[in-house]
């Protein structure tokens, strides 16, 4: 039985789903496996919410990164995971840190995404944070935040599973979502 519905020329029912045409080959890098290939193409196209990870270097400077991997894990007790790469600079903090902030990133945080993303040296300079619970870098005028105790880093590749029990938290002022999608920060459309 196919699943998909082929929307007929008079169906303007925006629930309807269409099948995508597959990978069409002349899109792929010739040097890629297909299987990477369309793992990228994949994910490209599936849109994630925004969080910020951060926590303090051995030597107590601020450390952190944009994370489009956190995930829910449990709700007693809560948990949560995200993922990174064990060669991402960040990584040797995780490694030794005992707990992280996590922080959940609304549409009027982008360019402190955007920062978080962009080269190490330059995450924490300007008045986008201050030292919160643990002396953990805390970020100004996020939607939320959970302060974590990492119990669980789990290698998987060249990569990392951190598992982590939230402790406390706070509420910031709310907004719309900030959603990573097609390699572009957006916020929801219309409500399907």
């Amino acid at each position: 039985m196919n699943s998909s519905i082929t929307p007929r020329p008079n169906d303007t029912d925006p629930r309807r789903v269409t099948t995508p045409p597959p990978i069409d080959p002349s899109q792929l890098d010739a040097s890629e496996p297909i299987d990477l290939a369309a793992f990228k193409h994949a994910f490209r196209r599936h849109a994630a919410g925004v969080a910020a990870i951060t926590t303090l270097a051995p030597d107590g400077s601020p450390v952190g990164f944009t994370a489009t991997s956190l995930a829910s894990l449990s709700a007693v007790p809560p948990l949560a995971t995200f993922n990174m790469a064990r060669s991402a600079s960040t990584w040797p903090a995780i490694v030794e840190s005992e707990r992280v902030i996590i922080h959940m990133l609304g549409a009027r945080n982008r360019s402190v995404a955007e920062l978080l993303a962009g080269p190490h040296a330059a995450r924490f300079v300007g008045d986008h944070w201050h030292p919160g619970p643990f002396g953990l870098p805390l970020l100004d005028g996020v939607t939320s935040w959970m302060v974590c105790r990492i119990i669980e880093r789990v290698a998987v590749h060249n990569n990392a599973v951190v598992v982590v029990q939230i402790e406390s938290g706070g509420m910031g002022i709310d907004d719309e979502a900030l959603l990573y999608h097609e390699r572009m920060f957006r916020t929801p459309g219309a409500a399907v």
